[in-house]
């Protein structure tokens, strides 16, 4: 199957993938693998306008890596991983939503400047 996109992490997003428990971590690069080849609204969906989320349950536990689209410069469809979080209520905190956007307009800010 062909991928629809390809993934790139942040420092933040690799960090946060490795200093997770092994079991843990390989399931969430499974479901990325997966997203890519499959339109599965439980593992890569719109959060808003500009920023999607990467969702993993694995042992009862929800994973969520933050994401934004990379469409400028119309060769490789991207989707860079801002960051991730181990979800612990059901409402995803509005400081991490923000914290995506802010890196999402700084990716693009220094991209634009090269």
């Amino acid at each position: 199957m062909t991928k629809k996109f390809t993934v790139k992490f942040l420092e933040e997003a690799r960090d946060f993938l490795d200093n997770l428990a092994d079991k843990p971590r390989e399931k969430i690069i499974y479901n990325i693998h997966k997203a890519q080849i499959t339109q599965d609204k439980e593992l890569f969906k719109k959060f808003n306008n500009e920023i999607w989320e990467f969702r993993t349950l694995y042992n009862k536990t929800h994973y969520r890596l933050f994401a934004f689209w990379d469409k400028l410069d119309n060769i490789d469809t991207i989707v860079i991983s801002t960051h991730g979080l181990i979800k612990k209520t059901d409402k995803t905190p509005s400081g991490d939503i923000d914290k995506a956007e802010r890196l999402r307009n700084l990716y693009f800010k220094q991209k634009t400047a090269k």
